[in-house]
């Protein structure tokens, strides 16, 4: 058998993607198995580097090398499966067919057909925002449309691609019912295309609505479900210690379980969650795990605080910027995902 050091003698002829995929699968041959394990997901595709849930920053994660794709979803007026993080358009990010910043916050995407929403250009922020200034870093390209999440698919197959995996987010709140269409038909429009491009051993439903979930866990069984949470003050969809029970965990009370997540999580027989990694202390990753649940922290940025995570031992992690990832990864000497080389 050709050793890995052999193989890297020969980068220069056959290109470094080829390489690491030829290494992982001699590693296999000697210890049985040499995919990842640890989870690195492209939030948004790569957001810290193109614009966000557009098939360039999708494009861009694959290139780098993720194990995940991170996404959005919402549903047409005539019941497509978009990919974008709002339930409205942006203005920092949506511009209109004339080239001009749309102006106001209440175009939502279940009031425009496919058609409509496609006119929209989403290649770059608007410069004086504040969401431009934040994510300084990603490159512009203009013409950029809102893809469906069949093109998405598409996209990754025609790559040939089988090792990506999706990590779908559905975007409606309990808090806005008319902006979306009501849980039930969304999630099984999300399914259907999923079921459709045949990803269901490949794609994850994940929500801060946990009533999407438990729909999905009915009807879709075989898709595996990431509970989302936030307890940070200005989205605290937990609600721990308050009175009542908080509109976005499916009539589920925090308090019932001690205002342990982990255990509530637990008891809803719940196997991935899915926390704002400034939530997390190393004793809630370890309370987490001891019942059978992974954790995969959103949405993590600084070197120094992915070190930290993986060293309490997280599943995965979510992230704008997955070359930082990477680099952090190499450092601790773990086993990379497949880079997918540019076409």
């Amino acid at each position: 058998m050709m050793s890995i050091a052999t193989l890297q003698s020969y980068r220069p002829k056959i290109g470094a993607a080829a390489i690491r995929l030829v290494c992982l699968l001699v590693l296999a041959s000697l210890f049985g198995c040499a995919t990842p394990s640890f989870d690195l997901q492209g939030h948004r595709g790569a957001r810290g580097l193109a614009p966000e849930n557009t098939l360039t920053a999708f494009d861009t994660a694959m290139t780098i090398g993720v194990t995940t794709l991170e996404l959005d979803v919402g549903v047409t007026k005539d019941g497509v499966v978009v990919v974008l993080h709002d339930r409205t358009l942006n203005p920092d990010i949506a511009r209109d067919p004339s080239g001009a910043w749309i102006s106001t916050k209440d175009i939502a995407v279940n009031s425009l057909t496919l058609a409509e929403l496609k006119r929209f250009d989403v290649g770059r922020l608007r410069p004086e925002s504040n969401y431009a200034k934040t994510f300084a870093t990603q490159a512009p390209n203009d013409g950029e449309r809102i893809p469906t999440l069949r093109e998405l698919f598409d996209r990754v197959n025609a790559k040939n691609a089988t090792h990506i995996r999706f990590n779908i987010e559905t975007k409606l709140s309990p808090l806005a019912p008319n902006e979306t269409l009501a849980p039930e038909p969304f999630v099984r429009a999300v399914i259907a295309e999923i079921r459709a491009a045949k990803l269901t051993d490949r794609a994850t439903l994940q929500s801060f609505d946990w009533r999407t979930l438990r729909i999905a866990e009915r009807v879709a069984p075989e898709i595996t479900t990431v509970y989302l949470t936030s307890q940070q003050a200005a989205g605290d969809t937990v609600q721990a210690d308050r009175p009542g029970k908080s509109p976005w965990l499916a009539g589920f009370d925090v308090d019932d379980h001690g205002g342990s997540v982990p255990k509530l999580l637990a008891a809803i027989e719940a196997r991935v969650w899915s926390p704002n990694a400034r939530d997390l202390t190393e004793a809630k990753v370890k309370e987490a795990q001891a019942l059978r649940l992974s954790v995969i922290p959103w949405t993590v940025n600084e070197a120094a605080d992915m070190a930290r995570l993986i060293e309490w031992g997280v599943n995965g992690i979510i992230t704008d910027y997955p070359h930082r990832l990477r680099k952090v990864m190499s450092a601790k000497a773990m086993i990379l995902p497949i880079s997918v080389p540019k076409r």
